[in-house]
Order: structure tokens, then sequence, then C-alpha cells
């Protein structure tokens, strides 16, 4: 039998379904065939995991948009995925939801989780990255451990970008 490939993704604006919060975390889990309660509870103790314990049996819609992006991340995260793709997933959220946002992916990346986060943010990628892809014009420009990225950048474009520089 072919093993399967367990993933999830995280959009920049996070999707909520017209369901409370605890229906939207459990989602993932009644598709794939668990027993309805089973899942709210599943859902419920990643809802009080994530800081929405309040906010369980509110219609989703209402959330604010940090509260949003932590309700997506534990939809992701409740199947237990080996690895969990967001693009720019802070990028609309301020200070506070931001750290909260970055202590549930490194909880995750510390129980097993490989992340991979498309950012824009140094702050961040210095914050959370373990290891550094550089993207210019649609091509890896520079690949290789955090550290090293930050401290000898390899191309002159990356040494740029990380000056503060505009990088065409």
């Amino acid at each position: 039998a072919e093993a399967e490939f367990r993933q999830s993704f995280v959009f920049q604006t996070p999707i909520v379904l017209r369901r409370t919060v605890v229906e939207n975390i459990a989602y993932p889990l009644l598709i794939r065939g668990q027993k309805r309660g089973e899942a709210r509870r599943s859902a419920a103790t990643w809802g009080e995991r994530i800081g929405l314990a309040t906010a369980l049996d509110r219609p989703a819609q209402v959330l604010s948009g940090g509260e949003r992006q932590k309700l997506a991340l534990a939809r992701a995260l409740i199947t237990e995925p080996e690895i969990v793709y967001l693009d720019e997933p802070t990028a609309n959220l301020d200070g506070r939801s931001m750290r909260e946002i970055e202590a549930i992916l490194s909880d995750a990346r510390n129980h097993g989780t490989r992340i991979v986060l498309a950012t824009h943010n140094l702050g961040q990628a210095r914050r959370l990255g373990t290891e550094i892809v550089f993207i210019r014009s649609g091509s890896i420009a520079e690949h290789g451990e955090a550290n090293e990225f930050f401290k000898t950048p390899q191309t002159k474009e990356a040494a740029a970008f990380l000056a503060g520089d505009i990088v065409e």
C-alpha cells in the first residue's frame, strides 16, 4: 500500500466556513470520517491550545483577523501533518497576533511538523527559520542554513535584500 503523505496549507487571508469556531477546526477530521463527538473534542482541545477557548461556540465569521488566522492554523494542524505550507500568515496582523501565531508555529515545529513559510518579513525569517530558500524572479537564488544565510549571504542580491535594499 502507498504511504499517506500528510500536509496542510494556510493562506495569507484565512478561509473560514460558515460554522462555529469548533466546527471549523473539526472539519478536516469529519471529512476524514472521524465521528462528530470525537472530532469536536479534538477541535475544542485545539481551540484551547491556540487561545480560542472562549470563542468555540461563536460563528467563525465574527472573529478578528488574528483569531481567524489562529483558527486556520488549528484546522491545518489538527490532522497532525508532516508538513504545513504557509503563505505570509502574519502579513495583515498586529504585533500581538503575529507573536501568538509564531508561538503556535514554533510549537508545531518543536513537535515534529515541518514548517514551510513564505515571508518578506526578515525578523520573522530570523525568528522562525532553520533553513532559508531565497527566491528571486521565481527562481532559487540561494539556499542554506538560516544562521549562515543571515551571517554570510552567498549572492549579492541576498546581501542587498538583507541590507534593506530594494532588489529587482
